[in-house]
């Protein structure tokens, strides 16, 4: 510990606070409040901690074996991309400290400056349907365009889609993960993973090599719901973790928007719910920035939709469309798509407004 900078000290000690099993960020923060600075903590007599959080807690604190678990997070932080923010830093996420519960430490992978942007959470399913797929990635892309951060949990299903769509606009994304930094839950999403570290950023509260846990879960879902400033459900079922990100989200003072779907579906009965009891209905982006007064706060001026920038492949495609109506599968066969890829780009370009569709199924260019 001799060779080690003020600053890594100080670091030194916040990891040491955070590492305790048994003190979780509430006890901390009664340490803080009590004592001031983690180094101030571990200066303390035993009997002045114990009469804060109790002689076994107190023991805990001051006898656990720490060292290790600290030389391995230096080392992670030494790493290219790789940050620890405590909540003394500056770059620490404004909207956490708003909070009942932030946590007192967060591991940072990518571009921490996200943290402190306007941001929108959306969630849902981990077995989504390929339309819930298709209107996650397309609402993510349209408020990243707009100029908000998505935020989502990495997970298989909406999540994935969320982060994959908001990577397409100046917005970013920013996955909060319910595992230790160094891990990627679940594997199928390393890729994914690492173009959000490229170009967006990924965040923990857990220590290094934390294993999925499903307990681990609604802790991480109150962080996407504290850095957001409201939370889209897109699809749902009831007793979905998705439904308690969303209430986290109302104890916070979020606002909550959900997208409608079959009433025979499943999937849609979560978000049916969230409405029912209060939730915001969004058929498009459009509602979700008009909820949030996005044109007269954000500092960056939202893009008209018709303005956006088109993928070159749905420009293509509008091409094909023309200006008289077409069905599906005449429309495929002039593009040369699959039937998926079609229905995919279709519903991004009726989100954007720029196609509808009419009675027996035909579609209609608008734009």
């Amino acid at each position: 510990m001799s060779g080690d900078s003020p600053g890594q000290e100080e670091l030194r000690s916040w990891l040491r606070l955070s590492s305790v099993p048994g003190i979780g960020p509430e006890r901390q923060r009664v340490l803080l409040a009590a004592f001031g600075p983690p180094e101030r903590i571990f200066a303390a007599k035993r009997a002045a901690i114990a009469e804060v959080i109790g002689s076994k807690l107190a023991d805990k604190l001051l006898d656990h074996d720490y060292e290790a678990g600290i030389n391995a997070a230096l080392a992670w932080v030494a790493e290219p991309g790789n940050s620890i923010l405590t909540l003394s830093d500056a770059a620490f996420p404004q909207s956490l400290l708003q909070t009942a519960d932030p946590p007192c430490l967060l591991y940072v992978k990518g571009k921490p400056q996200l943290l402190n942007r306007p941001a929108i959470a959306l969630v849902g399913s981990r077995n989504a349907t390929a339309q819930g797929n298709a209107n996650a990635e397309a609402f993510a892309r349209a408020l990243s365009q707009a100029g908000l951060t998505v935020v989502s949990g990495l997970a298989l299903g909406i999540d994935a889609a969320a982060h994959r769509g908001a990577l397409n606009g100046p917005g970013s994304t920013i996955a909060v993960i319910g595992t230790g930094a160094d891990r990627v839950y679940p594997a199928s999403n390393a890729d994914l993973a690492h173009k959000i570290v490229e170009d967006g950023v990924i965040i923990s509260e857990f220590a290094l090599g934390t294993p999925a846990a499903a307990y681990n879960f609604p802790r991480r879902n109150r962080l996407i719901s504290g850095l957001s400033r409201g939370v889209l459900v897109v699809e749902a079922a009831l007793g979905s973790g998705s439904l308690i990100t969303a209430r986290m989200a109302l104890e916070q003072g979020r606002e909550v928007f959900a997208i409608p779907g079959s009433i025979h579906s499943p999937l849609a009965k979560g978000c049916h719910q969230l409405i029912k009891q209060g939730a915001k209905l969004v058929e498009s982006a459009q509602d979700v920035l008009v909820e949030l007064s996005w044109d007269a706060s954000s500092p960056q001026p939202k893009t008209p939709a018709d303005e956006l920038p088109m993928q070159d492949e749905s420009a293509r495609l509008l091409s094909f469309i023309g200006f008289d109506p077409v069905d599906p599968d005449t429309l495929s066969a002039r593009a040369g798509l699959t039937a998926d890829s079609l229905f995919a780009m279709l519903t991004v370009l009726e989100l954007e407004g720029r196609v509808e569709r009419l009675p027996g199924g035909r579609l209609q260019r608008l734009q």
